[in-house]
C-alpha cells in the first residue's frame, strides 16, 4: 500500500522518497559519523512526501531513534510523511528495553494501547493541480524498491 502510494502521489507530480526504516537510520548514522548529518537530513527534508516502509519491524537503538527524529522533526508542518509497518497491532504494543523518560515524544509508550473505536470516516479533497510549486517529476520516485 505504500508503494502505491508514493507511486500515486509521484505520478501527481509530487517529489517522493521511498526507503526503508533500517536504511534510513543506517544512512543518517554514517552520516552522523561523516559530519554531513545536516546535509542528508535536508536532503530528505526536501521531497513532498517521504515514504518510510518496515518502521517499528526492528527495534532502534537511542541513537538511530533520535536521528530518526530529527528527520521527521525537520519536515514537520512542511511535508507529509507516510509511514507502514509489518507488525500486526492486534497482539498489541511490545514493551520497550528503554524507560519512557528515554524514548523520543513520538515512541508509543507500552501502556499505549490501540483504540478501540472505529477511525474517522476520511474526506477526500482534490489534488493539486501541477505547476510552479507542484512540478510533475513522476521520475523522482524512482521505481519503488522495497
Amino acid at each position: 500500500m505504500l508503494i502505491a502510494l508514493g507511486t500515486e502521489a509521484a505520478m501527481k507530480g509530487y517529489r517522493v522518497r521511498y526507503t526503508l526504516a533500517t536504511k534510513l537510520v543506517n544512512e543518517l548514522v554514517e552520516a552522523a559519523d561523516e559530519k554531513q548529518l545536516n546535509k542528508t537530513i535536508a536532503r530528505y527534508g526536501r521531497v513532498d512526501l517521504l515514504c518510510i516502509d518496515e518502521l517499528g519491524y526492528t527495534e532502534l537503538d537511542r541513537r538511530g531513534a533520535e536521528l530518526l527524529f530529527q528527520v521527521l522533526t525537520e519536515r514537520e508542518e512542511k511535508n507529509s510523511v507516510a509511514t507502514a509497518s509489518n507488525e500486526s497491532l492486534a497482539a498489541g504494543p511490545r514493551p520497550s528495553p528503554t524507560p519512557a523518560s528515554a524514548r523520543p515524544s513520538w515512541i508509543a509508550s507500552p501502556s499505549t494501547a490501540p483504540s478501540s473505536r472505529p477511525a474517522p470516516t476520511p474526506t477526500a479533497s482534490p489534488a493539486p493541480e501541477p505547476g510552479p510549486r507542484n512540478p510533475p517529476r513522476p521520475a523522482e520516485f524512482g521505481g519503488c524498491r522495497s
